[in-house]
């Protein structure tokens, strides 16, 4: 009588095991990723494609207007928040309450009067476009100063206020940096 050989016939079940494993990994992955969250930039208050596109007249442009103009934020303190792990460098985080009164000088750096600057506004968070207030057409009193009056900010944690300040073809991109405590 013979012996059954049986040696070397359990590669096709590791074949198998590798690929029902392959297929559970990649089917966790692409659920895991569906359900995640995706968030455009709004880098310069408008679509990062655009924005890339174009780059060099924003740049031009904001040229023009640091020939031309100068920008003041009033009406915010400094806060002492410090961001941990931050990877970029550090900015200067102003303290927000729940409800804020700012005020945006523009001053001529030639002296004249400053009527023709129209200010746009967004109050963002970092990481969602989900609590955004958008303020366009911020009014002027014609002296250059605009008003952001009753500017509520709702949960606490790191806000950017993104301030598009334009002048015909002059146009100038400002971000400001703000924390809420939790109150």
């Amino acid at each position: 009588m013979s012996k059954k050989n049986d040696n070397g016939k359990f590669w096709p079940y590791m074949i198998l095991g590798f690929l029902a494993i392959g297929l559970t990994l990649g089917f966790w992955t692409i659920k895991n990723t569906i359900s995640l969250p995706v968030h455009e930039s709004n880098e310069f208050m408008q679509k990062y494609q655009s924005a890339d596109m174009n780059a060099n007249k924003i740049s031009d442009a904001e040229a023009k207007f640091d020939t031309k103009y100068s920008v003041e934020l009033s009406g915010l303190e400094n806060s002492n928040f410090k961001p941990k792990n931050l990877k970029r460098k550090p900015h200067k985080y102003y303290k927000l309450n729940s409800i804020n009164d700012i005020k945006v000088i523009v001053k001529a750096k030639n002296g004249t009067s400053v009527k023709d600057v129209k200010l746009d506004a967004l109050l963002t968070r970092p990481q969602t476009e989900l609590d955004d207030i958008h303020i366009n057409n911020v009014p002027n009193d014609g002296n250059g100063v605009f008003e952001i009056k009753e500017l509520k900010v709702v949960k606490p944690g790191r806000y950017i206020l993104r301030l598009k300040l334009s002048d015909k073809d002059a146009i100038k991109y400002i971000d400001y940096y703000g924390f809420k405590d939790i109150k």
